[in-house]
């Protein structure tokens, strides 16, 4: 069977969910016995998300080669259980800086250099590019942005000269749009829908199957109108009304048979029900919880909710494990203070003090893990919040009254926490720090190994910053362990305090590591300290 494609574009307005529909008939595709994966083309020019402000995209995810990439690959992953690389996101920063240098190169022989045909051929080569590992039956493509922009016609133009160059067996387009509802009419429009396609189709790209976001029910009388005016045939266009989890999209879209029309349009020789009984399990267990506990997520960027997506999914994942429901308060770090410390993390369950750069809200994170340390609180630290919890424990356990991290006080006369010996010459920003998945040993006997199960793991980082080791024996003489150190650097990975029920800090990012089938171990262990923790507090 030669590798099929499947091409999902959005219109009417962004956020509307191009990445979960993405997921979910992957998901259903994968259940059916395929091999799978999906691939992100963003058409903002940067090179990659690495350099942005989380208030601009939202988290950045790291795969395991490395990439930073955007944050719907996190969703790829979580629902396909299958590692994305960096060939599965690329933007428009990305092609354009190909094209330049093959240009400066000579690799065109003196040709004017155009979007059509360069820009789009090194777009359609990218797109195919995961095909002809000949890994995969199925590859969807999400192009970002939304029908209209300036910005996605190059990517819209090579998905209509992709629809005419392959087998039409081989091809599929699906276009997700909304239907509003006017409440002062009580009436969805399907206008802006019409619009969006025919947008669509001026660029070339005719869509075998439209899907609709709303929030209410489409009758079976609008679907045929949306069919007719849009020129699919009846039956394919289906609603995705809003949902309680997004885990529950897969579920919707079975029933509104998205995942047959792929197979019957692509003809693919199977027909089998999917296999979704882990995942209905996995369902089961987050709609009806047996318990429920409060974890205080501590971090700089707590207004956009995008901006931690990964950590807010690990604690989904982790609460099903525990059969727990988990309540995420936020609390932004720059607002914890020695005085109001006590009042805004009182009820807290758990505590996480969150990833980040910069030394805005630092001191708040330092407080937060304070309060947690001292009151026994079940904590996690993850990047800068390990980093952190070292600070705290230097200045308040050791006496080191100016201990701190050299990215927020360069001159400080205990710098527990430096820059990386290889990040010292390290000026360009993007794509530079230690990136993807390193090797970690952990101490036997200790929380980290208890939690794994094992003395050996894997785990995906992003930073410049590292644990001091000059002051190592100093830290565990008094207290604090190093339970996970790099094979090859000697890099502590992870620290602990073994006089505290649950307390330890990840220089990794594990968040990226967990699935609603595979939950994290830090975050099962997490979520289950809070559970001891609730109970004895009564």
């Amino acid at each position: 069977m030669n590798t099929k494609y499947i091409f999902i574009t959005g219109g009417v307005a962004s956020s509307l969910g191009k990445g979960i529909i993405a997921s979910s008939l992957a998901k259903l595709l994968q259940a059916r016995g395929l091999r799978v994966t999906i691939q992100k083309f963003d058409p903002y020019i940067n090179i990659d998300p690495g350099t942005l402000n989380p208030y601009e995209h939202g988290e950045c995810y790291v795969t395991e080669d490395g990439a930073e990439t955007d944050l719907d690959l996190g969703h790829y992953e979580r629902f396909l259980g299958v590692y994305t690389s960096q060939a599965n996101n690329v933007t428009t920063g990305r092609i354009y800086n190909t094209v330049i240098t093959k240009e400066r190169e000579g690799a065109y022989l003196g040709k004017t250099v155009q979007i059509v045909p360069h820009i789009t051929d090194e777009i359609k080569r990218r797109m195919l590019l995961l095909g002809q590992t000949g890994e995969y039956d199925v590859i969807l493509t999400e192009i970002g942005g939304t029908i209209g922009d300036m910005e996605s016609q190059p990517f819209v133009e090579a998905v209509r000269q992709l629809q005419w160059e392959l087998p039409e067996e081989d091809c599929m387009s699906i276009h997700l749009t909304l239907i509003p509802y006017l409440s002062a009419a009580k009436e969805l429009k399907t206008k802006p829908t019409q619009h969006s396609v025919q947008m669509l189709q001026q660029g070339g790209v005719k869509p075998d199957v439209i899907v609709c976001r709303t929030e209410h029910p489409l009758s079976a009388e609008l679907k045929r109108k949306i069919a007719l005016f849009c020129n699919v045939r009846p039956g394919h266009v289906i609603q995705s009304i809003d949902a309680w989890s997004i885990y529950q999209v897969p579920l919707n879209m079975h029933e509104e048979h998205l995942d047959e029309l792929a197979v019957r349009k692509l003809q693919i020789d199977n027909f089998a029900t999917p296999e979704l009984s882990r995942w209905k399990t996995f369902l089961d267990r987050i709609k009806n919880p047996k318990y429920e506990v409060e974890v205080v997520l501590v971090g700089k960027y707590v207004e956009l909710q995008d901006a931690y997506k990964s950590i807010q999914e690990a604690f989904v994942h982790a609460g099903a494990a525990n059969d727990c429901k988990v309540h995420v308060r936020t609390l932004q770090s720059e607002s914890v203070t020695p005085e109001n410390v006590d009042e805004l993390l009182k009820g807290a369950d758990g505590i996480l003090v969150a990833p980040g750069f910069g030394e805005r809200g630092l001191e708040g994170k330092v407080h937060a893990i304070k309060y947690a340390r001292e009151n026994g609180i079940p904590f996690l630290g993850i990047c800068l919040g390990m980093q952190m919890c070292v600070v705290e424990f230097a200045r308040n356990v050791l006496g080191y009254a100016d201990a701190s991290s050299t990215e927020k006080d360069p001159d400080t006369t205990h710098p527990v926490i430096c820059m990386m010996e290889e990040q010292k010459k390290t000026t360009i920003k993007g794509g530079t720090m230690r990136l993807g998945a390193y090797s970690c040993v952990l101490k036997e006997g200790s929380l980290a190994a208890s939690l794994y199960g094992g003395l050996s793991i894997r785990e995906r980082h992003r930073h410049r910053y590292e644990f001091n080791s000059v002051y190592l024996d100093e830290f565990e003489k008094n207290g604090m362990m190093a339970t996970g150190r790099n094979p090859e650097t000697g890099l502590v990975e992870i620290v602990e305090l073994p006089s505290h029920p649950f307390f330890i800090g990840s220089q990794f990012h594990p968040e990226y590591k967990s699935t609603p089938e595979n939950p994290h171990p830090l975050f099962k262990g997490l979520v289950a300290a809070a559970l001891e923790y609730k109970k004895v507090m009564g």
